[in-house]
């Protein structure tokens, strides 16, 4: 049986200006050997740019390049902690005395003193 022999290519890129997603990849396979790259853009502002390449003799081998400068954020001041201040607040009622309670005949059952 005869071993097939795979070949195809494809590329594609992304540029969302509204979710600043921005990358592309491209790839060519031939028989056993695969190349190609892909960039992406990395939250600091840089490129990451991947060059890669992949065959039955040397493996998989990638080179990393990033491309221009990175902005990191300054520092952010915060408003400073402030405990709340204590409000006491006035002490619950207590329970008042009414006087003596009877039950009378302690629930309708008759026949008992109370």
């Amino acid at each position: 049986m005869d071993k097939a022999h795979p070949r195809y290519s494809y590329n594609y890129g992304v540029a969302d200006g509204l979710t600043g997603d921005s990358k592309s990849q491209s790839e060519y396979r031939d028989g056993d050997v695969v190349k190609g790259s892909y960039s992406v853009a990395e939250p600091d502002g840089s490129i990451r740019v991947v060059h890669y390449t992949s065959d039955d003799v040397h493996g998989f081998n990638a080179v990393v390049k990033k491309i221009g400068p990175s902005y990191h954020p300054g520092s952010v001041s915060h408003a400073p902690i402030v405990p709340a201040a204590y409000v006491a607040s006035a002490p619950a009622p207590l329970p008042g005395y009414s006087g003596p309670f009877s039950h009378g005949a302690l629930g309708g059952y008759g026949g008992y003193k109370v």
